[in-house]
């Protein structure tokens, strides 16, 4: 199956919805980068026992999971030409039952595809990758996200394992800039997450494999 996206015309597109809201964006990436640091400074004198430790590594991850969710929502925004809003952290907060337990199974899966000498590992994480932002554009459920994500991905795997080795290179260069250019890769490449997200969603190449299956009968 030919691929659904192009990794130019994907990094074109993210580069340009970037650049609409770069201040913006990057401000959010530095101030969730922030806050981690404050938290880790606070809750490090938690670190003395087993329970403390777990209790305050909870919260840690709650927050991670607060920023994750209401920031590929405004990434959302920003391929829509909308200014993010910071409102979207509140009204995502409600998924964070959802997103633990669907990405606790995401880990699992890949954790045991990666035991199967590795490549199975890599194939796994590929393909069910958009469980998050099945959870924020969609509303999915637990099994759902992940469900849907195997079925957008379907024939994507060499396409998407391609787009993830540019991504990668993009961020080593943004840790080569002093460190500082990964405030603007980070971003960027959530973006095209996001953007070949919607390309893998959309309706039209949901009919246009529809219409080959017909063909084929």
């Amino acid at each position: 199956m030919e691929s659904k996206f192009t990794i130019s015309e994907v990094l074109s597109a993210s580069w340009a919805a970037l650049k609409s809201q770069i201040w913006i964006l990057v401000g959010l990436f530095i101030g969730y980068m922030i806050l981690s640091f404050v938290f880790g400074l606070l809750l490090s004198p938690a670190m003395t026992s087993i329970a403390l430790s777990l209790i305050a590594n909870l919260i840690f991850y709650v927050i991670a999971i607060v920023f994750t969710l209401g920031y590929t929502k405004n990434l959302f925004q920003t391929l829509d030409g909308e200014e993010p809003q910071f409102s979207a952290y509140g009204q995502q907060a409600r998924k964070i039952g959802t997103y633990f337990v669907a990405g606790l199974l995401y880990c699992i899966l890949v954790f045991i595809g990666t035991l199967l000498l590795i490549i199975p590992g890599i194939y796994i994480a590929l393909r069910l990758q958009f469980f998050v932002q099945l959870i924020v554009e969609e509303d999915a459920g637990i099994i759902e996200s992940l469900q849907k994500s195997w079925n957008i991905t379907k024939g994507q795997a060499l396409p998407l394992f391609l787009l993830a080795l540019v991504m990668m290179g993009i961020c080593i260069v943004g840790f080569i800039l002093l460190g500082v250019g990964i405030f603007v890769a980070a971003p960027l490449i959530s973006l095209m997450c996001c953007c070949v997200f919607r390309k893998l969603n959309s309706p039209l190449n949901s009919l246009e494999e529809e219409t080959e299956t017909d063909v084929k009968e």
